[in-house]
């Protein structure tokens, strides 16, 4: 056991919520320590308590909350007894934390440096020029390109991962004891988010800091935490260090999380799915917690509560798979051979069409820039600036890049959502850029959009059956009301939701059921291409592997053909075909899945494929870490474009953009390092 002492100690902690409904136990019982200079990671899904236990330990509880038990050990001090005026000297000064959503934790009327003097005049000393050259240093130490710039600049006026490198230098202002990090790098590109956890991890080696680090990423837990904590309906089911817990994961609810990870090893069977939900907190447990999920539950997991049982050094778990009793009896052989019999059948796999179905050529989309009182033109964003793609029937092209190169707008570009500068975009021999909103009409039931987020791109005032029904309505689907209805059913049913569900709203769903519905709505109008805008991208991993092994069975039932933007790499490895990488607006490689993800020839390809968080700590890998931020799309650098960010860049790189290199009959890319044209 380690001797080094604990910075902080949570001692059996209640925190209930005070609803209309019901008493909501959000943290029923937790228990654990953080060390001094450790990573404490706490693992689970959405709804488990993990925000909760943080804002507990903050005393940044909601009105409708309170801690009923328990407490709060820091150093000794006990933060739940300590008056309110009292733990405004602790927050920011011994505890800071870092929130999931840097743009609405951010005050949008103030700088981001008198953001940062507001704490440091609250904690310190420091005040006016003495606060504000502090607040430049802070940025600076962050990586904030032109700190003494950029100290003036609100936070509009930054990238997603910029202001998340504030919302870390306000955190770290006055040297914190421990960091909270609320999922700190759930809506990062992952090239940010390597640039975020170096820091983290730099920062940490420097002041030996504590951190508490919340996410259902595990892959970022494998790379940054030294203990690790599955947490599951308000209590820690299982407790390990990070080796142990990669190497033997021990609760049937941690193995259910690994086995629905996407990936290569798992491109011909279906993902391993943790059937239901995690269960209302409102609810009276009597047994484990899991058992209704659980595929290797028995009776006496519905009856009794499993206490914590220590398997190893450090390693604890909540099962009863691990007592004396379930060893003598047998039991604990028996349900592990019975859950492992539950292996998926592989995929079948259609023959695929040579034929293309979509052909995108030379699109542009440019936004134009007005100013002044009439409005002129004054410049343009070039968001897509010559994309060409092809797009096979049966199959998959995965388009990946960073947030902001274009990817969401060729989309929105191919579906005419938003006016074409130039470029033809063919569908099935029709050429959707030269035909009027009339004559496009009849054709959109074809190609349909699932959106990023479901939640808000369903109609809060519509019932389920009302939102699937109206573009069969709209696009003349189905023959009468009735039959539609009937097709109502026929869809909810396909995308595994019961036909009377129909009759709910929006808001009476899961994040997961809601992308359902919105694949449903995708569905009811019949058509050959499904446009995936980051489908998965804000699900936890059980709801993800349901969403994948779903678009993955209709596109074998039906014959469906993706376009998938992502920039989540194992997603793209279990589900695509082929994959072009997107950078600044324009496509720089392209190929099948094996020929880019094994063999990247592009530098940015190789660059956001080595800042892949991966589980496999054994492998020793060298992280390609991008100087600076995406350039502007306004004025892009001259030559090829990711010239200021290469570090194989040449002097031609500078002077014009590389022609195509084809290396293979299905695998190009353009860069200087592979010839000319």
């Amino acid at each position: 056991m380690s001797t080094v002492p604990a910075l902080l100690e949570v001692d059996h902690l209640c925190t209930w919520l005070d609803t209309a409904e019901a008493v909501v136990h959000a943290v029923d019982g937790l228990t654990f320590q953080i060390r001094r200079g450790e990573t404490f990671a706490l693992l689970g899904e959405s709804g488990c308590g993990k925000s909760m236990t943080a804002l507990s330990v903050m005393r940044l509880l909601p009105d409708a909350g309170r801690i009923v038990s328990g407490q709060v050990l820091l150093e000794g001090t006990d933060l739940v007894a300590l008056p309110e005026l009292a733990m405004r000297n602790v927050r920011g000064a011994r505890i800071a934390m870092i929130f999931q959503e840097p743009g609405a934790s951010l005050n949008p009327v103030m700088t981001v440096g008198d953001q940062i003097a507001e704490v440091l005049e609250r904690h310190t000393p420091l005040r006016g020029v003495a606060a504000h050259a502090r607040a430049v240093e802070l940025l600076d130490s962050v990586g904030i390109p032109d700190a003494r710039r950029r100290v003036h600049e609100y936070p509009f006026q930054m990238s997603g991962g910029m202001k998340q490198r504030v919302m870390i230098a306000i955190a770290l202002a006055c040297e914190p004891e421990l960091l909270i990090a609320d999922e700190p790098t759930t809506a990062l590109d992952v090239t940010i988010q390597a640039q975020v956890l170096a820091l983290l991890r730099e920062i940490q080696a420097k002041s030996g800091m504590s951190l508490m680090l919340i996410t259902h990423d595990l892959g970022v837990v494998a790379e940054i935490a030294h203990r690790v904590a599955v947490m599951y309906a308000g209590e820690i089911v299982e407790t390990a260090p990070r080796e142990a817990f990669f190497a033997r994961p021990a609760h049937p609810y941690s193995r259910k999380l690994f086995e629905a990870l996407p990936g290569a090893a798992g491109r011909n069977r279906q993902l391993a799915m943790i059937q239901g939900t995690v269960p209302p907190l409102s609810k009276v447990f009597v047994g484990c917690r899991f058992a209704d999920r659980c595929e290797s539950a028995w009776r006496r997991c519905r009856e009794e509560s499993p206490a914590a049982i220590a398997i190893g050094e450090g390693h604890t778990v909540r099962c009863h798979l691990y007592d004396d009793r379930s060893q003598e009896s047998g039991v604990k052989s028996q349900l592990k051979a019975r859950a492992s019999e539950g292996d998926r059948q592989p995929a079948s796999d259609k023959p695929q069409s040579i034929e293309s179905l979509l052909s995108v050529q030379d699109l542009k989309v440019h936004f134009p820039i007005r100013r002044g009182v009439l409005q002129r033109v004054v410049d343009h964003v070039k968001a897509v600036d010559g994309v060409s793609l092809d797009i096979h029937s049966h199959r998959t092209l995965a388009l990946v890049g960073e947030s902001g190169c274009g990817k969401t707008t060729v989309g929105k570009g191919i579906l005419q959502l938003i006016p074409v500068t130039s470029g033809h975009v063919t569908f099935d021999g029709h050429d959707f850029t030269g035909l009027s909103a009339r004559q496009l009409r009849p054709l959109r039931k074809d190609i349909q959009i699932i959106f990023q987020d479901p939640y808000s791109s369903l109609n809060p005032r519509m019932r389920v059956m009302e939102i699937i029904e109206e573009g069969m309505a709209a696009l003349r689907v189905g023959e009468g009301e009735g039959a539609r209805q009937q097709r109502v059913d026929e869809l909810l049913q396909q995308v595994g939701l019961l036909p009377e569900m129909k009759y709910r709203y929006p808001h009476e769903f899961s994040g997961g059921q809601r992308q359902r519905i919105a694949i449903a709505r995708a569905l009811a109008v019949e058509p050959k291409l499904l446009i995936c805008d980051e489908p998965t991208s804000a699900l936890d991993v059980s709801v993800q592997a349901q969403i994948l092994n779903l678009l993955k069975d209709l596109q074998t039932r039906l014959g469906l053909a993706y376009l998938f933007i992502t920039h989540n790499i194992s997603v793209v490895e279990f589900l695509a075909h082929e994959v072009a990488v997107m950078y600044l607006g324009r496509i720089v490689e392209r190929g099948t899945v094996d020929e880019v993800l094994r063999n990247p020839r592009h530098p940015y390809t190789r660059a956001l494929l080595s800042a892949v968080p991966v589980i496999d700590q054994t492998t020793k890998r060298d992280v390609i870490h991008l100087q600076g931020d995406l350039p502007s799309p306004i004025h892009p650098p001259s030559g090829c474009h990711f010239n200021p960010r290469c570090p194989n860049a040449m002097p031609e790189c500078k002077e014009r953009y590389p022609g195509t290199t084809v290396l293979s009959p299905t695998h190009d890319v353009r860069c200087f390092l592979y010839g000319k044209d």
